[in-house]
């Protein structure tokens, strides 16, 4: 996993910088979906590694080893935040902290359908209160850049 966690954020930093397995209740998908087509609009070209969206649960054609992606992220102090629309159904948001990396993973009209937290060689689930608190705060940045 550790290999797939590198390919992601070396897939989204060079791009950015440029320009709980479970089920969680989905949050206002008006919010998602305005975020899809701002992606959609104003999003640069990107790639997610196939093994990443293996883990994370995103589907993808055999075979292949990268998935396009439209994207865009922030740095500010210390955390990167990115925003990223695969096949234009999935919404993955990647929130880069020293020692950790925490990826959400949603559907437009579904919500939150997985959150885990990357830290030294282990990916681990966040429990459903923390992944749906954690996710909530992610839409409401991404949707105050959608208004700016």
């Amino acid at each position: 996993m550790r290999g797939a966690l590198s390919a992601l954020l070396a897939c989204v930093c060079i791009s950015a910088a440029a320009s709980s397995g479970a089920l969680v209740a989905p949050l206002e998908s008006v919010g998602l979906r305005s975020i899809a087509g701002w992606l959609k609009v104003h999003g640069t070209d990107g790639f997610l590694g196939a093994d990443v969206a293996d883990a994370i649960g995103i589907p993808h054609e055999s075979g292949a080893e990268l998935i396009a992606a439209r994207q865009r992220g922030f740095r500010d102090a210390e955390v990167l935040r990115i925003a990223q629309l695969v096949d234009g159904e999935y919404l993955l948001f990647v929130v880069q902290a020293p020692g950790e990396v925490y990826f959400y993973l949603s559907t437009i009209r579904g919500g939150l359908r997985k959150a885990v937290v990357a830290s030294r060689e282990t990916v681990t689930p966040l429990e459903a209160a923390e992944a749906e608190s954690n996710f909530g705060r992610e839409v409401l940045y991404w949707e105050r850049k959608v208004a700016q």
